[in-house]
């Protein structure tokens, strides 16, 4: 059953764009207003431990926003695993948000919709300039060669995060640099009902996260050149079975990890129950969650061999959040003014903090708060060997039909079926299949 519903979720999400697509989105209504000058509505990712932590770090800057401006903003935080089909539904309706957090692996996508504000130069100069954000940010706010279809707010990398405690006691000197390492390391920590890393099996786009990185580090992609769906090469499906491999073979992952979609590898790691973690800006959330800062250490993300930077030493996604504008949005001038208020220096500062991120924006980068050892790790690793996911239009149902894909190898695993290259090429040919025709 856990494959079927699996199976039609992805399905609806694919059936969703490729309607939005066809309709044009929200544009069809031809384009927003300003007749609601005194309120916004705005939905806001899930960044923090809790939607109600959320709540605390964003109510009191939307506070400062009504004074400075007069206008109310009406905030709901969407959980990740709701966020998406919440947007390609309002796109399909006309009835979204006049503002909304999206994540931007998702910008072409949601840019083929025709839904979003487009930023051109004009746009950018209401909010500062384009030339304030950093390039690697840049790169994923829409489909080369065309404007931004939102703007980078949070900046963030994959790390290794592991408690030192663990590493002591089993008498691991230093964190792994390889995978040969990371499972070596993982075997000798995975003991007494103790893990030697987490995963979230369930979060589609987790998994897409960690198969692209090691698809890049196999020297392969999920897509040609040209922008067409590429599933079933060997470097992706020996990518897929690498991480699946991680519990179904090498045994340091948990088998109920295969049903996490919310954060509870955070919380286990928080808690000592993993040694490991493979996270985006975790510092922040395990905080939140009781774990000093001292109790863990921070690595890159594990290559093949050798060390990270550029090609097959990849190791990780371009993570981050952007900024988008609803196009017919009944506040256009109001929705501008939040977008320049969320990105400006004092706002990036205070949001980037309290999420563990880095400010795309270059001057709030450069600010000594930034210059932590732990975001050390981050901007160097979106400095020198992070890679964006491919801004393609099908890139959402990407997310969706391959995340999925993996997530029914991972309850295979779980269960103690075997997981062959076979059996991951045939899950990966089925989702190939769901993609839209060419």
């Amino acid at each position: 059953m856990r494959r079927i519903r699996a199976a039609a979720a992805g399905a609806v999400t694919v059936s969703l764009l490729t309607a939005v697509t066809a309709c044009g989105g929200g544009s069809s209504t031809g384009g927003g207003s300003n007749d609601s000058p005194k309120t916004l509505t705005y939905w806001a990712s899930n960044q923090g431990a809790s939607i109600e932590v959320d709540k605390k770090v964003l109510q009191p800057e939307l506070d400062k926003f009504e004074k400075q401006s007069g206008i109310k903003v009406k905030v709901e935080v969407v959980p990740w695993s709701d966020l998406l089909n919440r947007i390609l539904t309002a796109t399909t309706s006309g009835q979204g948000p006049d503002v909304l957090n999206i994540g931007n692996t998702w910008s072409a996508s949601l840019q083929a919709t025709g839904a979003l504000l487009p930023w051109d130069a004009s746009n950018f100069a209401k909010i500062g300039g384009k030339d304030r954000f950093v390039d690697s940010a840049l790169g994923s706010t829409g489909a080369q060669g065309k404007d931004p279809a939102a703007v980078p707010l949070y900046s963030m990398a994959y790390a290794l995060y592991y408690n030192k405690k663990m590493f002591a006691d089993a008498g691991i000197a230093a964190p792994p640099a390889t995978w040969d390492e990371l499972i070596a390391d993982g075997k000798k920590l995975s003991k007494g009902g103790k893990w030697g890393l987490g995963a979230e099996g369930s979060n589609p786009s987790e998994n897409i996260h960690h198969t692209f990185v090691f698809a890049k580090q196999h020297g392969a992609d999920f897509f040609t050149a040209d922008g067409k769906p590429d599933f079933t090469s060997d470097g992706t499906v020996a990518a897929v079975k690498q991480y699946i491999d991680l519990m179904a073979k090498d045994k340091i992952i948990a088998p109920g990890n295969a049903e996490y979609a919310q954060n509870q590898s955070v919380s286990d790691f928080a808690k000592g129950k993993n040694a490991m973690l493979l996270w985006q800006s975790a510092s922040a959330n395990l905080k939140s969650q009781g774990m000093s800062d001292d109790a863990y250490g921070i690595a890159p993300v594990p290559v093949q061999s050798g060390t990270p930077g550029t090609g097959t030493n990849v190791n990780s996604m371009v993570a981050g959040i952007n900024l988008a504008v609803f196009k017919n949005s009944h506040n256009l001038d109001g929705a501008t003014k939040f977008v320049k208020f969320m990105t400006s220096d004092a706002e990036q500062k205070i949001l980037n903090t309290a999420y563990s991120s880095i400010p795309p924006v270059k001057t709030a980068q450069t600010d000594a708060t930034f210059n932590t050892p732990a975001n050390a790790v981050l901007k160097d690793t979106l400095a020198k060997s992070a890679a964006a996911l491919p801004q393609v239009a099908d890139e959402s149902q990407f997310e969706t039909t391959v995340g999925t894909a993996v997530k029914a190898l991972f309850a295979d695993a779980a269960a103690g079926r075997a997981v062959t290259t076979e059996s991951v090429k045939a899950e990966l040919e089925k989702a190939q299949q769901q993609m839209p025709a060419k």
